[in-house]
């Protein structure tokens, strides 16, 4: 399509190339030659519906001339929200990003469209378009001037979750960005939020942020359980709610905290959050809800006992843990990365876990694996810090071998999600064991390291 053709001009010439009248046309497109040919003798303005219509039977591919029928008929227009929604979901659905950036600026200049623009971001966010979604969100909440206003607080909240990805420093900047505005969203939605805040902070691994807002969710969790105990609240289909009981969002807090001490070695405080989500006695509704997440959370809490007693240095639940997860498919990365920590803190010779589990291993290795209950960004920012941990176990044994294997292999994958708290801590471990690495693996790791100074520089 030429910059200085129109849609008019291509349409014209579509028609004398294929002999076709204005009732010809019609029939073509399935519309009505009254309205044809007003757009032809310039008369009529032209919708979405009917430019699709004409996209196609010229040939083109949906979209093909979205660009242009902004600058043609919006721009320098009187806009309209009933023409200008249809365009916007069409340029969402086909990923025409530049198309939407193109005519929100438009939109935004008239401060009314901010409603509009906010519900359409919120549809598309239920739709699952979240590329499309950030930019009405970014944009709107660009035009809200009350800085603890609802809307501006979910437009941050939406633009955090979208912003969830494989890039473990975008993640973190977008977890420091919501911070700000998680207290100014209502009760319902403030529960979620910090669950998603705290799950991206223990992804990261930054145990003081994830402590420091676990502790926050346990609090208003359970004010709001005895709230609506207390006064026998009933939700009905039309009200916000949270997506769990109340009580599920406090005993997650404490899980969350027991990660925490068990990542700090205080083991002995871990124990006593563990002993709290294990024992939801005082959760007395019967509901099937209610009884499936204290059952889980029963679950959780023998299984972290597990967890907690092995990194503390008892060695004697090894087989009976090992015996456990073995028969629960999406607990052996976890697992394995919990023992393999315990055995280079205490110096345990755990070869027979890992010769049992090696065709597990060396699935996570090749990314073969999607686990059920954990997704696969935990997924892989926990196989980092399983091949690191695995890399110290096998070095410090002087399997050199196996442990710049795992070392090349967590550099790279640390490279690839940009994780440079890992990158670092396989530059130091290599570097203390350079001396014994052959040619080749030297070759793998300055090639390795030009990557990610590329990226540097690209960033």
């Amino acid at each position: 399509m030429s910059n200085t053709t129109t849609i008019l001009a291509d349409l014209l010439r579509h028609m004398k190339t294929k002999q076709l009248s204005v009732s010809d046309l019609a029939r073509e497109t399935d519309m009505n030659p009254g309205t044809i040919s007003g757009f032809v003798n310039g008369n009529r303005k032209l919708s979405v519906y009917q430019l699709d219509r004409f996209t196609d039977a010229m040939g083109h591919p949906a979209g093909y001339y979205y660009n242009q029928y902004i600058s043609e008929y919006l721009a320098d227009t009187e806009l309209n929200w009933r023409r200008m929604s249809p365009l916007l979901e069409n340029c969402a659905k086909l990923n025409k990003l530049d198309c939407i950036r193109q005519a929100v600026d438009m939109l935004l200049d008239k401060l009314g469209y901010a409603t509009p623009l906010f519900e359409l971001a919120e549809h598309f966010f239920e739709e699952r378009l979240y590329e499309a979604a950030a930019i009405l969100y970014e944009n709107v909440a660009l035009t809200e001037k009350k800085q603890y206003s609802e809307r501006l607080s979910i437009c941050h909240y939406r633009l955090f979750l979208t912003r969830q990805g494989e890039d473990q420093q975008k993640n973190y900047e977008a977890a420091i960005q919501f911070e700000y505005y998680v207290e100014r969203l209502d009760e319902a939605d403030q529960l979620d939020a910090l669950r998603a805040l705290v799950n991206t902070y223990r992804s990261l691994r930054k145990w003081d942020k994830a402590d420091k807002f676990a502790k926050v969710l346990a609090k208003k969790a359970e004010v709001q359980y005895k709230f609506s105990k207390n006064n026998n609240v009933v939700h009905d289909e039309n009200n916000k709610r949270s997506l769990y009981p109340a009580f599920v969002y406090w005993a997650f807090a404490h899980l969350i905290q027991a990660e925490v001490c068990d990542a700090k070695k205080d083991y002995a405080a871990g124990f006593k959050h563990i002993q709290k989500y294990d024992d939801l006695s005082w959760v007395q509704e019967t509901d099937e809800t209610t009884v499936k997440w204290k059952n889980q959370f029963k679950e959780w809490a023998g299984a972290n006992t597990f967890v907690n007693r092995i990194l503390a240095g008892e060695v004697s639940v090894l087989p009976d843990y090992v015996s456990y997860f073995s028969e629960r498919k999406d607990e052996i990365l976890p697992a394995l990365d919990i023992i393999i920590e315990a055995a280079n803190q205490y110096n345990i010779n755990v070869d027979g876990v890992l010769q049992k589990f090696d065709s597990e291993i060396a699935s996570y290795m090749e990314q073969q694996v999607n686990e059920g209950r954990y997704s696969q960004r935990f997924i892989n920012v926990r196989f980092i810090h399983f091949s690191k941990e695995l890399s110290v176990y096998y070095l410090t044994k002087g399997k050199f071998t196996d442990g710049f294997k795992f070392l090349l292999t967590c550099l790279e994958k640390s490279s690839t999600i940009n994780n440079k708290s890992y990158i670092n801590k396989c530059v130091r471990l290599f570097e203390n064991y350079s001396e014994h690495a052959s040619s080749k693996v030297d070759e793998t790791y300055k090639n390795l390291i030009k990557e990610v100074d590329e990226d540097e520089f690209w960033h």
